[in-house]
């Protein structure tokens, strides 16, 4: 650890977490440690345990073994009411926004803060239009997520992850499906918000772009365990070849999918 980040506030701390489904280990004794106010990217390739990983810090499944530390809290130990309280201090963009087709914008930004506080219907309309104004989208309230593009709709996914002022904003593939341009807009969204609003942010993704565009640091995680971490221009330059062949797409080098993917192979055999 540097001696800037020493001086940092932990705000999330994964502690020695293993994770296991039908006998197979998807995280293997994962530590790592998320500053205030940082954007840590997680990367790694499809079936690596990044989304896992995802799902343990934010409580939606439990360790099989170690300890998940949100704001001096484990949520690992406590109770459903009280884990509740502290998914109250953070936002989640999901991978497809996961809007309410059903719902005008306005409606589901507005979702949160009907569902967790006690604010009057114009002071929520009032929060909605601000942080519509935050992604570019203010004049958008009446529309229905059928009728915006797939990047208007994760921008509306972005205003709800931030709606009621969050702490920290968990982004799982919010490049996902969208073309370079709008990506480009969406990793410019989610640098600015964290510094205009002290947000920490937690992005799984495996767009090489992106990680480089928003991370202040990095961790790669293959066959669930954390190969590497460091501050992007440490990731960029280091001589782990498992690293050096991800971020540079090749083929060839120590990954290599048909052995370690079943899915692939079963795919080629039919």
């Amino acid at each position: 650890m540097s001696e800037n980040n020493k001086e940092k506030e932990v705000i999330i701390s994964v502690k020695n977490v293993s994770k296991s489904f039908q006998g197979r280990k998807i995280i293997d004794n994962v530590s790592l440690d998320i500053y205030s106010s940082e954007t840590f990217v997680i990367m790694g390739c499809s079936g690596s345990g990044k989304s896992t990983l995802l799902r343990l810090m934010t409580g939606v499944i439990q360790p099989d073994e170690g300890s998940v530390i949100i704001k001096g809290k484990d949520i690992t130990e406590i109770s459903d009411k009280a884990l509740d309280e502290v998914r109250r201090s953070f936002g989640m963009l999901f991978q497809y926004s996961a809007l309410l087709d059903s719902l005008t914008v306005e409606e589901n930004v507005s979702l949160p803060l009907k569902e967790h506080t006690k604010l009057a219907e114009d002071i929520i309309r009032i929060i909605v239009k601000m942080k519509l104004s935050l992604v570019g989208l203010r004049g958008y309230e009446a529309y229905y997520p059928s009728q915006i593009s797939g990047g208007m709709r994760k921008r509306v996914g972005l205003a709800r992850a931030i709606a009621m002022d969050p702490a920290i904003v968990f982004y799982d593939e919010p490049t996902s499906g969208l073309d370079p341009v709008v990506g480009g807009v969406i990793d410019k969204l989610i640098k600015d918000l964290s510094a205009k609003l002290l947000i920490t942010s937690v992005v799984v993704t495996h767009d090489m772009q992106s990680v480089f565009n928003i991370a202040d640091r990095v961790a790669m995680i293959h066959k669930g365990k954390v190969i590497a971490t460091g501050e992007t221009d440490q990731i960029k330059n280091t001589t782990n070849p498992y690293v050096q062949q991800f971020i540079n797409g090749k083929p060839n080098g120590p990954i290599d999918l048909f052995k370690e993917d079943i899915g692939i192979k079963e795919a080629l055999d039919l």
